[in-house]
């Protein structure tokens, strides 16, 4: 085989850490540059390194981790590089230190093992993708004798002029020396606040960040031209670690990987393989997106700050945040919201943020819901309907629930039913409705304010220009959507410049989303009406084999069934459609993460939306409305009839139906999936630890490096799970509030664990995700915006179809003899001749209840079989449809314009940030004019020396007198930067 010049092989005993220039590899494709690629195989850790926080000398910091896999070869000869020897004194005067034998191997001659060119394509693409990043600057330091066999770690360091050059870029805001006073509240607001502070101070976490700050740096995007204006007393901490982190990953997100320059060997197969290889990569951009797509690199992620639990561990942030926030003993404090700023991000920190104020106000409608819960409590034996229904002695028969199987039954029977509608169908609950209406009015404006506040306090105002500047980045998959289709047209002899997927080239991926989309909801659907068609068959069987007690619980058990087999589809289908969602999104190659993102928010929100609402819609608007009536029902297959609703009313089964949903989804998410999956994962990987610390043992007893302890850990999957689980709850409480009043209640008690489970899994479950800039919650807000106003619909229909609340009130005003409730279910109820039953449909033992029945009753508005019109629709249903329909109308106008008038009243800044902001804004242009003003003092001072010295050279001779004019002039033209 054919060896490059600049490859030798290292006696087998060689062993340490070696220095290699990494200009010296030409076969790789870049510059040559004065930094160096540092290879740590030493297998004891070193105490000095603080276990792989710091490169080995000690000194410099670890920002980011880059892993492969790599395969060793039984071959004792390996693979070295020598520094190039030219006309550089620098470059000449460095030694010949090559990089030991734990790389890739080759060998020469006839006695070449077999190679996989994948492999080699692997390592010779991270061979240049390394070097490119040594050439932006970053230092780098691999180790690939760890404990993880086959695994290797490339170290990566910023050092200052790259973290200063790439803050610039970015246009990082950093503090400045200047320091000012915020305003403070005075008179009596000062001293309600000093009492809140006392009150509040058990439940304040113990952290620094936390406490209120009376003085403020003085923030400005960074510049390497002014750094005097910065505080750099401690250049280590200017930039933190998650600033250093992001720093990297822009880098690695820039830097690309071209073309491979090697060779095979001899034979026409490997040929063809390498023009294979090439002709894959031509022209082809790499950046670490890519390369960790096609396997180049097996993870990237920085590094925990150390250990969060043991003894004698050093003090950090994370184990800071263990013990104040990841931490279900400190369920009832705040969160330390800057802290998690300072660690993970602003993207991360605004989440938490958010949880932690829509948890906030969830108590106040928790207490609402709770009052009037309790009021339907107090009043159930006040209800005169429900006293009338439980009333024996109305002797009211009721006509079977189905065909022949089923007899007459009394409306007695139903009374537990109906005393308990009355807990949620009361008119309290039209009151809660409006409020909910108002509560999330007042939430969203509230989100606004504390948004702005923590842009003010995080300086992220005036963010807009730089996050767009980062965010339109073409992502990895798009250019190489665009890179093939150059090449095709490349082959067609076609001009290539500037080219761009357009619709055309979309067209089959939207068609995809589209298709796929509609199969997807008539899927949910079709899951539906199979549940529906349960419901009918479960119900006649159980008719049929129960005993008589036994068929008063019938409606109860269908309903408990129906309702579970719906939660346990719904859970499955949440997770099929979030792969699917992220699937139909790949295929339409967005061209910058932020359009990706949104594009499979939309999609994911849709679908699970409609798999986790369309079950409740069923019951709240559609059973019960199109069964017929006895002698003429509607038949689903000409077999099975539309299932009815009870006679209090289908509110108490929407209830059953949304608490079970909810509670038993969020049981499920939080305990099965967020805990007990990754407590599993961990256990496998720890079994899998435990087989090879047999193999090896004593090497597997040495402390691990942090990088390798994080590399166990699951990698970070984006805030989306998250934010979609939240929103949904969102929905539970908002959308169908008007016929479960407890939901905020049960949403607080979920959200309060949800917190500290969020921030466990983050801090001790999870590798730490990459910080990213963002001065809000982004599409989610206008998502949760879209479901406030859709939830004041929505219980304006519940209220009018699916509650007894305007036929009541109808019943009151315009039918009540006395003014009272008295007669109203006798009212709402018509009348069937048993004579008129449909040949096979009548009951086959009329005789169950002791007596012949001649009349029974059902629940709807008809004339009776006396009439002239007999079974036709009376003029009591179009008056109760008609107040229901302008019942609509005033209650979604009525709150909509208070909603709007909420969201006018409350402005989305807070006056004293506004005032702050300004203020910030004249001390900016104060500081830079007082250091206009030094500069122009220090030239008239210098101008007045010149003259000085001028005015003395007048004695002097012309010859010295020129070259002082000379002097002068030159003095006078040289640029000054104070």
């Amino acid at each position: 085989m054919r060896m490059n010049k600049k490859y030798s092989c290292l006696p087998a005993e060689e062993k340490g850490i070696h220095i290699i220039n990494i200009r010296a590899i030409e076969d790789i494709g870049y510059d040559q540059h004065e930094s160096t690629l540092l290879n740590s195989l030493s297998k004891n850790p070193d105490a000095d390194c603080k276990y792989g926080l710091y490169f080995r000398d000690g000194k410099r910091k670890v920002d980011y981790i880059l892993v492969y896999h790599y395969k060793k070869s039984s071959a004792g000869r390996t693979l070295a590089r020598r520094p190039q020897q030219n006309d550089a004194s620098v470059r000449s005067s460095r030694q010949d230190q090559p990089l030991p034998g734990k790389g890739v191997q080759l060998e020469m001659g006839d006695s070449e093992p077999h190679m996989d060119y994948h492999e080699d394509d692997k390592r010779f693409r991270r061979e240049e993708y390394e070097g490119n990043l040594v050439e932006a600057g970053l230092e780098l330091e691999r180790d690939e004798d760890t404990k993880i066999h086959g695994i290797g770690f490339v170290k990566i360091h910023a050092p200052w002029n790259v973290l200063c050059r790439e803050a610039e870029f970015l246009k990082l805001k950093m503090p400045t020396k200047k320091m000012y006073q915020i305003n403070q509240t005075h008179g009596l607001l000062k001293k309600i606040n000093s009492v809140i502070q006392k009150i509040t101070e058990p439940i304040q976490p113990k952290v620094a960040e936390h406490k209120p700050q009376t003085v403020k740096r003085l923030s400005y995007p960074f510049s390497r031209e002014k750094q005097h204006l910065f505080d750099l007393s401690d250049k280590d901490s200017f930039f933190d670690s998650k600033t250093r982190s992001t720093i990297v990953y822009e880098i690695l997100k820039r830097t690309t990987c071209t073309k491979a320059k090697y060779s095979m060997g001899k034979g026409e197969g490997r040929k063809k393989e390498t023009a294979l290889l090439n002709k894959r990569r031509k022209c082809g951009k790499y950046g670490i997106t890519s390369l960790l797509a096609n396997g180049v690199y097996s993870a990237a992620y920085p590094l925990h700050d150390g250990d969060y639990e043991g003894e004698n561990v050093e003090p950090n942030d994370r184990k800071l945040l263990c013990e104040e926030w990841a931490s279900y003993g400190v369920f009832y404090k705040y969160q330390p919201i800057d802290l998690v700023r300072k660690y993970f991000g602003e993207k991360i920190g605004l989440y938490f943020a958010w949880l932690g104020v829509y948890t906030q106000m969830l108590i106040p409608a928790s207490i609402v819901g709770i009052i009037v819960f309790l009021y339907g409590c107090a009043t159930v034996d006040e209800n005169i309907p429900s006293m009338e229904m439980c009333d024996q002695r109305n002797n009211i028969t009721m006509c079977p629930l189905c065909d022949k199987t089923c007899s007459y039954w009394k409306m007695s029977s139903a009374c537990a039913t109906a005393r308990a509608s009355h807990l949620f169908d009361n008119p309290a609950t039209v009151f809660f409705s409006v409020f909910m209406a108002l509560w999330a009015a007042t939430f969203m404006e509230h989100w606004k304010r504390k948004q702005m506040r923590l842009n003010y306090r995080w300086d992220l105002t005036g963010f807009e220009e730089e996050e767009e500047a980062v965010k339109d980045h073409p992502r990895a998959e798009y250019e190489a959507k665009v890179l093939e289709k150059s090449l095709r047209k490349e082959h067609k002899h076609k001009e290539t410049d500037k080219e761009k997927l357009t619709w055309k080239d979309r067209f089959p991926a939207y068609l995809t989303n589209f298709v796929g989309i509609i199969f997807m909801v008539g899927l949910t659907f079709a899951i539906v009406f199979g549940v529906i068609i349960y419901r009918i068959s479960t119900a006649a069987a159980l008719a049929i084999s129960s005993t008589p007690s036994g068929r008063s619980s019938v409606r109860v058990t269908v309903t408990a069934t129906a309702v579970i087999i719906n939660l346990v589809v719904i859970i499955i289908l949440d997770e099929v459609y979030g792969c699917i969602a992220r699937w139909l999104t790949q295929i339409e190659v967005p061209k910058t993460d932020k359009n990706f993102e949104e594009r499979l928010i939309f999609k994911a929100f849709l679908l699970k939306f409609v798999n986790a609402y369309t079950p409740i819609f069923y019951v709240a608007f559609f059973k019960g409305r199109f069964v017929g009536r006895p002698g003429d029902y509607v038949y689903i297959f000409h077999s099975f009839r539309m299932e009815e609703c009870a006679p209090g009313g289908c509110l108490m089964e929407l209830c059953i139906q949304l608490s079970i949903i909810m509670l038993g989804k969020q049981l499920i998410q939080n305990n099965l999936f967020e805990i007990g999956i990754p407590k599993m994962k961990k256990f496998i990987r720890y079994l899998k630890l435990k087989r090879r610390r047999s193999l090896d043992h004593e090497e597997h007893m040495k402390k691990k490096q942090r990088y390798e302890v994080d590399y166990n850990l699951e990698p970070f999957a984006g805030l989306t799970p998250e934010y979609m689980e939240m929103i949904i709850q969102f929905g539970f409480v908002t959308l169908f509030v008007a016929s479960f009043p407890l939901a905020p209640l049960f949403a607080l008690l979920n959200n309060i664990i949800e917190i500290r489970l969020d921030a466990k899994k983050f801090v001790t479950e999870l590798r730490r995700p990459v910080a990213v800039r963002a001065k809000d919650i982004g599409i989610w807000y206008n998502i949760l915006r879209g479901i406030g106003k859709l939830a004041v619909i929505i219980n304006a229909f519940v209220i009018s179809f699916t509650s007894d609340f305007i036929p009541r009130l109808v019943y009151l005003y315009m039918y009540s003899e006395n003014g009272t409730m008295h007669g109203f279910v006798n009212h709402t109820l018509s009348s069937f001749n048993v004579s008129d039953f449909q040949a096979g449909t009548a009951p086959n033992d009329p005789l169950d209840l002791g007596y012949e029945v001649q009349i029974c009753r059902y629940k709807d508005y008809r004339e009776p079989p006396w009439s002239e019109n007999k079974y036709d629709i009376s003029k009591d249903f179009w008056a109760v449809l008609a107040a229901r329909l302008a019942f609509v109308i005033v209650f979604q106008n009525l709150v909509m314009f208070m909603s709007e008038f909420v969201d006018w009243i409350i402005p989305d800044i807070p006056k004293d940030i506004s005032q702050q902001i300004h203020k910030e804004k004249v001390l900016m242009v104060e500081v830079f004019m007082r250091e206009e003003q030094g500069k122009l003092q220090m030239l008239e001072t210098w101008k007045d020396k010149d003259k000085r010295k001028g005015e003395n050279c007048n004695n002097h001779s012309p010859r010295l007198s020129r070259s002082r004019s000379g002097s002068l002039s030159s003095c006078h033209s040289y640029p000054l930067d104070v």
